[in-house]
C-alpha cells in the first residue's frame, strides 16, 4: 500500500484556498500512484479559528467543502481533517472530525474524543467529544483514524496520562491494521523527537504501520511544524516530512527501509526556522510584503532583523537607528555593519532633539547613573515607538516588536514603546537563548552575519549613562535558569531551588514575574511566536489583579 503524506499550510477561514491545496496534493499523490493521502486536522477550515467554531454560520455550512474534495478522490483515499455539525440537541455544536472518503464517495467520519484543554488548546470550547470507535475497511484493509490527542494517550509511553481511555489503543484491539492520525501539533522545543519516539513506539510494540500527519505554518504567534512522519510496523521511520515546510510526498509502506533523513537536529537551530516560518506567516497571512524594526545596537533587535531578512527577503525589511543623548558610538556603528551585512534598507531618526523639548515641557529631569528620572528614560521608549509606528502606518509596514522573554517575564521593558508592534518576535525566546540563535544563524552563514561585537556586548538599555541591564536585573545566565523550568515545566519555587539555583535569587525573580504591574504589561504585548511549552499570553493566563505572592516555606 502506497500513502502519501499531505503536510499542508493552512489559513484559518481561507476555505477556498485550503481546499485547493488539499486537491493539488490529491493530484500529486495520483501521480505517484498512491493508494492513500492523510492530511492534518482541521485542514478545511485551520484549527486554529477559536470562536468562529461558535459561529452559526460557520456550523451551518462546514460540510460543504467536502462536496469540492469527494469527486477528486476517484481511485484513492482521502483522509481530511475538518468539522462537522453536532446533529444532536444537546451538546457542543460541531465534532472536530476525520472525513475518510474514497473512489468518489464520503464513506465516513472519525471524530474526536479527547479534547484537550491545556496550554494553547482549548478544544473542549467548541467541540463535543465522541464516545464512538469504529475502524474503516477499504480494499480489504482495515483502518483506525484517528484525530490528535486520540492518539497521544498510549499507557506504555506516557508515565502520567490525562484521560483514562485511548481511542487509538481501542482501534488496534478491534482489529485495525493501521492506525492514521491527523495532527495539529505546535511546535515547542523538544517536540519533534518527542513525536518521532512516540509513533516509532507505538509502531514497534503493536507491530502495525502507523501514518502520523501533522500541520505546518504560522497561525497568529502559534507555529506547527509539519514533521509528519510514517512508521512500518518494526518501527522504523520510513518517510521523514522535512520540518517547517509543505510536503507532500508518498512512500510504500512495506518498503522496509528507513528513512536517513535527519529532522530531530539542532534545537536552536529548530527554534531559528520556527521563528522564520512565524513571521514569514504572519505577514503573508496578514498581507504585509514589508516590515520595520528598530534597531539599537543590541543583540535582540539584530537577532529579529536576521529573522526578519530571511523570512521577507531584505529587500523589504527597513531598520531604524533612533538614537538618544545616551546611546554609544559603537552602538550605530554595529547597526551599521548589521545592516550591510544584511543587506536590508536603513535610516538615522534621532530622537535627541525631541527628548530635550519633552523634558522641558514636563518639567524632567534628564536620567543619571542610577535611574532617577524613570518617566525621563521611558519617555526615550515611547518616542522610539511612535516614530515606528508612524513609518508602519505611513508606509504599510509590520512593526516586528525585538523584546525577549526574559525582560518580558521580569516587567523590564516600556509600555507603549519597546513594545509597540504588530508581532513580538523573541516574546518567547530567552536571552540565552537568543544568544544561541544568533550564534546559530553565523555557523548557517559560515560568517559574520550578525557582528560577534554585538552578540559579545553587554546588554543595555542605554537610557541613561552608563547603564546596564544587570544594574536592575540579575545576570541573564542566572535569570534564566529560574524562568525556564518556571514557565515550561510548572515547577514551584522549591524544586527550581533544588536544581541548584540560589532561594533569595528564585524568590526575588518569581515574585517579579507574578506582580500585577508586570502582568499588566504582558497582556497588551503583540502576538508572539511561540516556541515552548506554556508561553506567555495564550498558553499561560494569569490574572492582573491578584494577591499571589511566592513567599518561602519556613525551615
Amino acid at each position: 500500500m502506497k500513502v502519501t503524506i499531505g503536510q499542508i499550510n493552512t489559513t484559518n477561514g481561507d476555505i477556498d484556498g485550503n481546499v485547493n491545496k488539499i486537491l493539488t496534493a490529491i493530484e500529486k499523490a495520483k501521480t505517484d500512484g498512491s493508494d492513500m493521502i492523510v492530511f492534518p486536522e482541521v485542514a478545511i477550515h485551520g484549527y486554529t479559528s477559536f470562536d468562529w467554531f461558535q459561529d452559526r454560520d460557520i456550523i451551518a455550512e462546514s460540510l460543504e467543502p467536502l462536496e469540492r474534495i469527494i469527486p477528486a478522490t476517484t481511485g484513492i483515499i482521502a483522509v481530511v481533517g475538518t468539522i462537522r455539525p453536532n446533529t444532536e440537541t444537546d451538546g457542543k455544536r460541531l465534532f472536530n472530525t476525520a472525513a475518510v472518503i474514497y473512489d468518489g464517495k464520503l464513506v465516513g467520519f472519525a471524530d474526536k474524543t479527547l479534547l484537550p484543554e491545556y496550554d494553547v488548546f482549548d478544544d473542549p470550547r467548541y467541540f463535543e467529544p465522541s464516545d464512538v470507535r469504529k475502524i474503516f475497511e477499504i480494499n480489504g484493509r482495515k483502518i483506525g483514524v484517528v484525530v490528535c490527542e486520540d492518539f497521544w494517550n498510549d499507557k506504555t509511553f506516557w508515565k502520567e496520562r490525562l484521560y483514562d481511555v485511548d481511542p487509538a489503543d481501542e482501534l488496534l484491539v478491534q482489529g485495525a491494521e493501521m492506525i492514521v492520525a491527523l495532527n495539529a501539533s505546535p511546535y515547542n522545543k523538544g517536540k519533534i523527537k518527542l513525536r518521532c519516539e512516540m509513533v516509532a513506539h507505538r509502531a514497534r510494540l503493536q507491530k502495525k504501520p502507523i501514518v502520523f500527519v501533522n500541520l505546518i505554518g504560522g497561525n497568529d504567534g502559534i507555529v506547527f511544524d509539519g514533521a509528519s512522519l510514517i512508521a512500518d510496523e518494526e518501527g522504523d521511520i520510513i518517510l521523514q516530512a522535512t520540518a517547517f515546510e509543505e510536503f507532500v510526498e508518498t512512500v510504500e509502506l512495506d518498503v522496509r527501509q528507513p528513512d536517513l533523513r535527519e529532522i530531530t537536529g539542532a534545537e536552536c537551530e529548530s527554534i531559528r526556522q520556527a521563528l522564520v516560518l512565524g513571521i514569514k506567516d504572519y505577514a503573508r497571512k496578514n498581507g504585509f510584503v514589508k516590515a520595520v524594526l528598530g534597531l539599537s545596537g543590541g543583540i535582540d533587535s539584530a537577532l529579529v532583523a536576521a529573522l526578519a531578512a530571511e523570512a521577507l527577503g531584505a529587500e523589504n525589511l527597513l531598520c531604524v537607528m533612533m538614537p538618544s543623548p545616551f546611546s554609544s558610538e559603537g552602538s550605530i556603528k554595529d547597526s551599521e555593519e548589521l545592516v550591510k551585512n544584511l543587506g536590508c534598507q536603513s535610516r538615522i531618526e534621532s530622537i535627541s532633539a525631541t527628548f530635550e523639548v519633552l523634558l522641558k515641557q514636563m518639567n524632567l529631569h534628564k536620567p543619571t547613573k542610577g535611574g532617577e528620572s524613570l518617566a525621563a528614560e521611558n519617555m526615550q521608549s515611547r518616542l522610539r515607538g511612535v516614530i515606528l509606528m508612524a513609518i508602519s502606518n505611513s508606509e504599510g509596514r509590520l512593526l516586528l516588536s525585538t523584546g525577549n522573554k526574559s525582560e518580558l517575564a521580569v516587567g523590564y521593558c516600556t509600555l507603549y514603546g519597546d513594545t509597540n508592534g504588530g508581532l513580538a518576535v523573541l516574546g518567547d525566546v530567552l536571552k540565552t537563548e537568543a544568544w544561541e540563535v544568533a550564534r546559530q544563524i553565523n555557523r548557517n552563514a559560515g560568517r559574520e552575519l550578525i557582528p560577534n561585537k554585538i552578540i559579545d556586548k553587554k546588554p543595555s538599555a542605554e537610557l541613561a549613562p552608563n547603564q546596564f541591564d544587570q544594574d536592575s536585573l540579575p545576570p541573564y545566565e542566572l535569570m534564566d535558569k529560574i524562568l525556564e523550568p518556571y514557565f515550561e515545566d510548572k515547577r514551584s519555587p522549591e524544586e527550581i531551588i533544588a536544581l541548584g539555583n540560589d532561594p533569595k535569587l528564585v524568590y526575588e525573580v518569581l515574585n517579579k514575574v507574578e506582580s500585577p504591574a508586570n502582568e499588566f504589561k504582558r497582556q497588551q504585548l503583540p502576538p508572539t511566536i511561540i516556541i515552548s511549552r506554556n508561553a506567555i499570553g495564550v498558553g499561560r493566563r494569569r490574572p492582573i489583579t491578584h494577591k499571589y505572592k511566592r513567599k518561602p516555606k519556613i525551615q
